[in-house]
């Protein structure tokens, strides 16, 4: 499904403070955001979540893991039952539970833009090394590290993994993961999104040099306006949190938004507001402060 280039508006701030709009839609961020640093969600959380819901508020996660990935929180999902995985690269129904969700949306990274993006890369930062990740497999290089605490489905080059014929030819991409040993995370970030251009959408989530490639336009905000706009909910009415520089555009196109107090400086200046810490609970702080007001 190639939508990219329809959402033009995610990534603009709202003209005017939205605080008195009832806000009808959370998106939250996972790791460094509503997951403690053990990956768990605080009881505290999970009895904000469901007062939400219960508020008639939807409640998105919206995150750079994958489908597979999403077992911390599965136990927690309320109404619909959907979450926005991969950077934006998919929306997926939760509801079966690990191992069994349903891909409602699918905006892939073009097999063409990803060996552009790694030629363009391997050209700018020699040493850097990538691994593939697609709907349902997970494929890397050799020397790609052991980072995700998962054994890939397949170890060939990148240009091969992303190869008309290669493994995994019949699922859509959805994002190239690239990882360097040694350059500072954000001058590769900097340094690769002027290396790429506009063949793909480049970010990243990790304290590592490891960056997340997507297909252009594809974002947490891009696919989170689309969502919104198929339930008729405005960027007014949407309160986002996150903590790092994949959640900018999120945080820049919601109505409210907070950076934690662990957050990456860019994501300070792109929020409207801040919290305390994930593992003070940062979340469920503006949420209970949010029925409050209600």
């Amino acid at each position: 499904m190639r939508e990219n280039e329809r959402v033009t508006s995610a990534t603009r701030q709202p003209e005017t403070p939205a605080a008195g709009i009832p806000p009808r839609l959370i998106a939250t961020d996972l790791d460094g955001t509503l997951l403690r640093d053990d990956k768990s969600v605080s009881p505290r959380t999970v009895a904000a979540l469901a007062a939400a819901e219960e508020a008639g508020i939807e409640v998105f996660f919206v995150t750079g893991r994958p489908a597979r990935w999403m077992d911390v929180v599965s136990d927690h999902v309320h109404g619909h039952g959907l979450a926005i995985c991969g950077n934006g690269a998919a929306v997926v129904d939760l509801h079966g539970g690990p191992g069994a969700h349903r891909f409602v949306k699918v905006r892939e990274l073009a097999r063409e833009n990803a060996l552009d993006a790694v030629g363009l890369l391997r050209e700018a930062a020699p040493g850097t090394v990538y691994a593939v990740e697609q709907t349902y497999g997970f494929y890397q290089e050799p020397d790609y590290p052991k980072l995700h605490m998962e054994i890939p489905d397949n170890l060939a080059p990148a240009e091969e993994l992303l190869a008309e014929d290669g493994p995994g030819a019949a699922e859509p991409v959805l994002k190239i993961l690239a990882y360097h040993p040694s350059i500072d995370p954000d001058a590769f970030l900097t340094l690769s999104r002027l290396a790429i251009g506009d063949r793909a959408n480049v970010t990243r989530s990790s304290p590592s040099a490891l960056l997340e490639i997507s297909g252009p336009g594809v974002s947490k905000a891009s696919t989170l306006a689309l969502c919104c706009a198929e339930r008729g909910i405005s960027h007014e009415e949407v309160v986002a949190f996150g903590d790092m520089p994949n959640d900018v555009e999120m945080l820049t196109w919601a109505g409210q938004s907070y950076a934690m107090g662990n957050a990456h400086p860019d994501v300070i200046a792109a929020a409207s507001g801040r919290t305390v810490a994930n593992n003070d609970d940062g979340v469920a702080v503006v949420i209970e402060r949010m029925l409050e007001r209600r």
